[in-house]
Parts: C-alpha cells; structure tokens; sequence
C-alpha cells in the first residue's frame, strides 16, 4: 500500500536568533542565559495510509505544529526524511503543493473588505481550480457550513467561529488529496465544531484515496475520529495505535478522578508509591481541583486522599473509572493536554 504521509528519523532542531543571543549576553560579554538549541522533532518515524483519519495528540510544544509545517513543505528538517503523496518533501515540493491543503484553528486568514464567498474563490485560483467548478463547490460547500446566509458579508463582519468555517471551506474547495487540520476546532462552540467534525469524517468515508492529518486538544474528538493516533511529547513519538487498542494498554491499571477545594499544590502526590502518574486542573470559577490519577495500586487511594484532607480540602466527588483516552495520555505524558 501506498502511504499518504510517511517520515523517517526526521529531526528538527531550532537554534536561537544572533540577536537573541546577543541580548542574553551579560554585560562582560561571557555567557548567556543558558539557551541553546530546541529539539522540536526528535527521530520522529511514522506511516499515514492513504483514505486515513490520523490524529496527532501532545501538549503544546510538543511539536505537532512543527511536523505539520514540514510536511506541508513550509520548513526543512534538520535532518531525516519524509514524503508526501510519494514525493520528497526536501527535493519535490511543488507536486505536494498540489494535493495539499491545510487550515488552522484560530486563523485570520482572509481579507476583510472581500466577501465570504470573494475570499474563498480567491484562494480556489491560487491553486489553479476551474472558476466553474470552485464557484459550484463554493456554493455547495457555504450550504453545508450553514455559511449561505453570509456569502455577500464582508469577512471583517464575521464572527469568530463563521470565519473558521470559511477557512475549513477554503481547505475543501480545492478538492485536496491531503488536508492537514491543525487543532481546527479551537474555540469554536458546540453546533460549529459539530459541524466541522461531521463533514471531515464524511469526506474521508465516502471519497477513495481522502486524508486527513488532525491535530487536537479535545480527546473525545479525537477518539470519535480519528482511526489511529500518535502521542507525540517533546519531539517524540510515544505510542501510536487505534483509540481502543492505545486503551487497552492501561487497562490494567485504575483509573481514579476527584474533584476537591483548590489545592495549595499537588506536589504530594508525585512519587507516591501505587500512583503510575496523575494530572491536576484548577478551575478557578468553581474553586476547585480535578485530579486524575492512573494508579497501579488501588492502595494508593488511602494515601492520595490523607493528602487532599492534610491540604484542609474538601473532597466533591470521586470515582473509579473505565480508562479513557486522556488516561491515556496521562499515563503516557505524566500531564494532561493543557
């Protein structure tokens, strides 16, 4: 079989500015702050089959956005190879330019005085669509975005999450074979990222040879979507497998979730004996703490919850639990995504 996306060893590293270093000198002029080179990518060796949904899960800095771009031929490796749709993304990127297409959460691609529909066609030519056809998909595609009722509005005058959606119709408009989607439900409400994960699921189903590369935040996305997932941590890939299988690797163990008082810190935790590793989020509107822990001992409990009480909390809620894909993640990365 033919991959979509392959890499091998690809490394990228990021060297600090002159200027930057430059400005940490201390006044002697003799070293610097410390900061040297930053491993983005570190041997990352992958295989994405043609007509996959394959999702990328990692914290921030985690590099997703780094092998997104050198994928999409915007930034060399240091060093490795990769290929996409058959082509060396180093020797040959203008064939992958072709095939390609890639959209971002948060974007504020667009030009405000042109309309909707004015800015998608716009970038349809870029690629060298049919005006014909990219007028007909356009419209097609502003119907099942719930985009139609806007067409004629400037883009400055729309809202976050419809300006996302006419990026995610300027992804499809060109027909790619590859579309890279960079987190690209982010921040958008409930209805809005409905949609958006509906139409990518069904244009990689239903069309033959149809990829789509997702990176996200949002687990049960990606569970819901994706037909296999790396988890990829400072630079690394750490597991890579099919939401169910990459579960049934910790289903050995318990997972174990409280909501208590804000604590002061959950450094009493780490190193607790029977705790594989945990998670800890403060919601500040609710003054409270969701703990998540991946234990390999269920012992454990007693001493986790002697900690919270020695912290004068008060415990919510607690409950044993089937492991998920942000357990995971946990067990994997030892913090959550955020």
């Amino acid at each position: 079989m033919e991959f979509a996306i392959e890499t091998k060893d690809l490394v990228r590293v990021f060297k600090p500015s002159r200027k930057l270093l430059k400005r940490k000198k201390n006044p002697n002029g003799e070293g610097g702050s410390g900061e040297g080179p930053v491993t983005a990518l570190d041997r990352v060796t992958t295989q994405i089959r043609q007509g996959e949904l394959f999702g990328l899960l990692g914290p921030n800095g985690a590099g997703k956005t780094t092998l997104i771009k050198i994928l999409c031929t915007l930034l060399l490796p240091t060093s490795g190879q990769a290929w996409v749709a058959g082509h060396d993304i180093s020797k040959d990127p203008f064939p992958i330019r072709e095939r390609i297409n890639m959209v971002s959460g948060g974007e504020t691609s667009g030009y405000g005085l042109l309309t909707t529909r004015e800015n998608v066609w716009m970038f349809s030519q870029f690629y060298g669509v049919n005006s014909k056809v990219a007028k007909a998909r356009i419209d097609e595609l502003l119907h099942i975005f719930g985009l139609w009722d806007k067409r004629d509005a400037k883009v400055r005058t729309l809202s976050s999450g419809q300006r996302q959606k006419m990026n995610m119709i300027r992804g499809f408009v060109t027909d790619p074979d590859i579309l890279f989607l960079d987190e690209p439900t982010l921040g958008l409400d409930v209805n809005a990222s409905r949609v958006i994960r509906e139409y990518v699921e069904a244009w990689v189903r239903k069309q033959k040879g149809k990829t789509v590369l997702l990176t996200t935040h949002y687990m049960a996305e990606a569970d819901q979507m994706c037909d296999r997932i790396a988890i990829i941590d400072r630079g690394r890939i750490l597991a890579c497998d099919t939401p169910e299988n990459l579960k049934r690797t910790i289903r050995h163990d318990t997972t174990f979730r409280l909501e208590v008082d804000t604590l002061r810190s959950a450094s009493a935790f780490s190193g607790m004996k029977g705790v594989k590793n945990f998670s800890s989020k403060d919601d500040a509107s609710k003054n409270t703490t969701s703990l998540t822990f991946i234990l390999e001992d269920e012992s454990a409990v007693s001493d986790i919850l002697s900690a919270v009480q020695a912290q004068g909390a008060k415990i919510h809620y607690l409950q044993k639990s089937e492991p998920t894909l942000e357990d995971v993640f946990i067990s994997m990365v030892g913090r959550g995504l955020e």
